[in-house]
């Protein structure tokens, strides 16, 4: 293997890492979303069953699909964002190994130049 060899495929790992970061972030927002639908959809419920602004049976229903969306989201969500955290950390210790395969130059060792 030539010296460009790892540090090729250490920068396609890098882009890979930045990759599934975004979706990780992307998977983060849609929980969030998940749960306000989740909360809404009670709180809706609630409503429609103490009859407080007299919502009628189309809002129950609302209010029952929105809770069920809610639910589904989320753990659709949480599991794709678990098999995105593997896979980010399987990929860092690639890297690490990568680079822990590098000679690399120490700096210190380099002699120091005056200006």
């Amino acid at each position: 293997m030539t010296e460009a060899d790892p540090i090729d495929e250490i920068s396609d790992i890098e882009d890979r890492i930045e990759r599934l970061a975004e979706i990780a972030e992307r998977c983060r927002k849609y929980i969030l979303a998940s749960k306000i639908a989740i909360g809404g959809g009670a709180v809706l419920l609630l409503v429609t069953i103490l009859g407080l602004f007299g919502f009628g049976q189309t809002a129950a229903l609302g209010s029952i699909a929105l809770v069920l969306g809610g639910i589904v989201s989320l753990g659709s969500n949480v599991s794709t964002l678990r098999q995105t955290d593997e896979a980010i950390s399987a990929a860092e210790a690639r890297r690490a190994a990568l680079i822990g395969s590098i000679d690399l130059r120490v700096v210190a060792d380099a002699p120091l130049k005056l200006v």
